[in-house]
């Protein structure tokens, strides 16, 4: 029982170092001017309602509380750690566009390419597309900070962030994407 318990103990601890590794890379990383891609904060539910208007955010899916304060709260952390943001660029989707702006780190662009893949399932491939010229694009000096949705970040990345969780890239010699790690930052 003790041998299980000592066995499951060390299991649990190998399982938790990976994350922890991979936040301390992602930091490494953000200094070193990869590129940030910022699943946008917490809105809750999937999709929009029904009838949605880009142009219109009381249509769409919004911020709740948690999700703006994450978002200052991630803004935060970034300058604190002194990541050199030098674009940031943004999905259209109101939810999107008020992360980045809670944010705080600069003025913010917006990137149709970076548009909700999921609700634009039949556009997928074309703007994974897209999104891929804009990444392999770009030359710095500093990071490049994307905020997208779960199913653009995950046609790039093959990882499906959190809410507001930040997947850092940087491009191969070949141009293909390769993450260097996650960092998820909240504010409670």
């Amino acid at each position: 029982m003790q041998r299980r318990l000592v066995l499951l103990l060390a299991l649990g601890a190998s399982a938790l170092a990976p994350a922890g590794a991979s936040e301390d890379a992602a930091w490494a990383a953000l200094r070193r001017g990869a590129i940030a891609l910022v699943r946008h904060a917490d809105a809750p539910g999937t999709g929009d309602p029904p009838g949605w208007k880009l142009d219109d955010c009381s249509t769409q899916r919004n911020l709740s509380a948690t999700g703006r304060a994450d978002a200052r709260a991630l803004g935060e952390a970034l300058r604190t750690r002194r990541i050199p943001i030098s674009r940031v660029l943004s999905s259209p989707w109101c939810r999107c566009v008020d992360t980045a702006r809670l944010m705080d780190l600069g003025p913010v662009q917006m990137e149709p390419t970076f548009s909700n893949a999921f609700v634009l399932s039949d556009r997928r491939d074309e703007l994974t597309a897209g999104a891929l010229a804009v990444l392999r694009g770009w030359k710095g000096p500093g990071t490049l900070l994307v905020v997208s949705h779960g199913s653009n970040i995950l046609a790039l990345t093959g990882r499906s962030p959190a809410s507001g969780e930040v997947v850092v890239v940087s491009l191969d010699a070949q141009g293909d994407v390769r993450v260097e790690g996650t960092v998820l930052v909240k504010s409670r």
